[in-house]
């Protein structure tokens, strides 16, 4: 371990430069966090308010599934700071925490304000400049930050600045950057009239993924929706989406022979939502089961197991995370390193490194941040 001085700039005050900041703090070495925004203040929004900060697969190649990019490059990071490490990492910071029956991981207290003050309170000694990062360039002594506001120095460099196309803000570093799209974000579609109707379990057959679908007034939202606005992230518009929407199947001819005086959409709702049975139904809503022929019957049964939407785009402002950013083939895994520029690492979401909702984008956040820190400490 090298024992020279060592000061340590860090862009960005989200989930990654604040948890970086706290393991160089721990070790004793000058940090500086920039951020034009109060420190963790991104992290109070997440899970709703109750901060769902990691995500109950303690298999690191499993984990590392739940990322539409980055899967291969986060098996070395997880490696190193898995989700035990983690849990294990907040309770020692005073955090108790519990798993829903989906895997996702709260504090006990279901307060995202805990999490950000029990981090705060143990990166006290860290500096905070609330500037915004400019430009940095490589000097022979380190690198040279600048702000709109003044010149700062420092032997390393983090930048944890997050996503939403800030990425490229930042002058003087020539590391190819993936263009930023939203991703887990719902998705617009031609249809409006099926708004506020959720199913249950439904099935992608293009992204081959089943999780529940809500429409809404502008197309889809919901588990689903978000999904597949992630792996379809830099897909061009429009394109369609063909879904199942009872992928269990059912004997429909079985069933209208013994209802046979039933209307074929209460037979129907019994499967799905009784408003859903009308949009599919069409003119043929009022029909009995008696008079549905075999060419009626296939239409249904085909409309609900190829279910097609058109998307036309995402709800801009809404995403949740981007995908894009620093490209991944520039970075070093086992330390987070820059491979053009010894000594500047990354972390969190300004890599091109994004994962479905459920805790996999904050773990990516402390995972990558400790990697960075220790890359930093062992240098």
């Amino acid at each position: 371990m090298g024992q020279e001085f060592k000061s340590v700039g860090i862009v960005g005050g989200g989930a990654a430069g604040c948890l970086c900041a706290y393991f160089l703090v721990k070790s004793g070495i000058s940090v500086t966090i920039f951020d034009h925004n109060p420190l963790l203040i991104t992290l109070l929004p997440t899970g709703g308010g109750r901060c769902n900060l990691a995500h109950a697969e303690f298999d690191f190649k499993e984990l590392a599934k739940n990322y539409p990019r980055g899967e291969k490059f986060l098996y070395s990071v997880f490696s190193k700071f898995s989700t035990c490490d983690t849990l294990s990492l907040f309770k020692d910071f005073g955090v108790d925490t519990y798993p829903q029956d989906d895997g996702k991981i709260f504090p006990v207290s279901n307060s995202a304000k805990e999490v950000r003050n029990a981090v705060l309170s143990h990166i006290k000694n860290a500096n905070f400049i609330k500037e915004t990062v400019v430009e940095i360039n490589k000097i022979d002594s380190g690198f040279k930050l600048k702000t709109g506001c003044s010149d700062y120095f420092f032997t390393d460099i983090v930048l944890a600045h997050g996503g939403n196309k800030r990425t490229r803000l930042i002058k003087g570093i020539n590391h190819n950057v993936i263009p930023q799209m939203p991703s887990l974000v719902g998705l617009n579609s031609h249809i409006k009239e099926l708004s506020g109707i959720v199913l249950k379990s439904v099935y992608s057959r293009d992204c081959k993924i089943e999780d529940d679908l809500l429409f809404t007034h502008y197309g889809i939202s919901g588990p689903l929706a978000y999904k597949i606005s992630s792996i379809k992230a830099f897909d061009k518009y429009p394109y369609t989406l063909t879904f199942d929407l009872y992928k269990e199947g059912f004997n429909l001819q079985d069933i209208l022979n013994s209802n046979s005086h039933k209307k074929f959409k209460n037979i129907l709702s019994e499967f799905l939502p009784h408003r859903f049975c009308d949009y599919i139904l069409g003119e043929n809503k009022d029909i009995k089961a008696c008079n549905v022929n075999g060419k009626l019957r296939d239409e249904i049964l085909n409309k609900i197991h190829n279910f097609q939407l058109t998307i036309l785009g995402t709800n801009a402002g809404e995403e949740t995370v981007s995908a894009g950013g620093y490209d991944l083939d520039e970075i070093n895994p086992k330390n987070m390193e820059s491979k053009k520029y010894p000594h500047l690492f990354f972390a969190g979401e300004c890599l091109n490194i994004d994962g479905f909702c459920g805790g996999f984008n904050l773990q990516n956040a402390w995972s990558t941040a400790f990697v960075a820190s220790q890359g930093i400490i062992n240098y």
